[in-house]
């Protein structure tokens, strides 16, 4: 499923214009990145599932075409734990 398909979806089962469902998911992305932007960097949906930022250390490895080893740098990573509920349904 891809995000036109979610929009159609959301549109349908909320009985409201594609346009308003699409302003709906954008919001919804765009609170989940403003949350994990913030320094303790979580976002809970009970029954859902859990969004967190994670701080991946630098780290050594190695080039696979030439065998040459390289620096990677430090980063931040999003990790996603599902709820109970999706768990269950899946």
């Amino acid at each position: 499923m891809n995000k036109p398909e979610v929009i159609d979806r959301m549109a349908k089962e909320a009985g409201i214009t594609k346009t308003q469902a699409a302003t709906a998911l954008s919001s919804f992305i765009g609170s989940v990145k403003t949350a994990l932007k913030k320094k303790d960097g979580k976002l809970t949906l009970v029954g859902f599932g859990t969004f967190s930022k994670v701080r991946r250390k630098a780290r050594k490895g190695r080039n696979p075409q030439t065998g040459e080893a390289i620096k990677i740098k430090a980063t931040n990573a999003v990790k996603f734990k599902p709820g109970k509920g999706l768990r269950e349904s899946v």
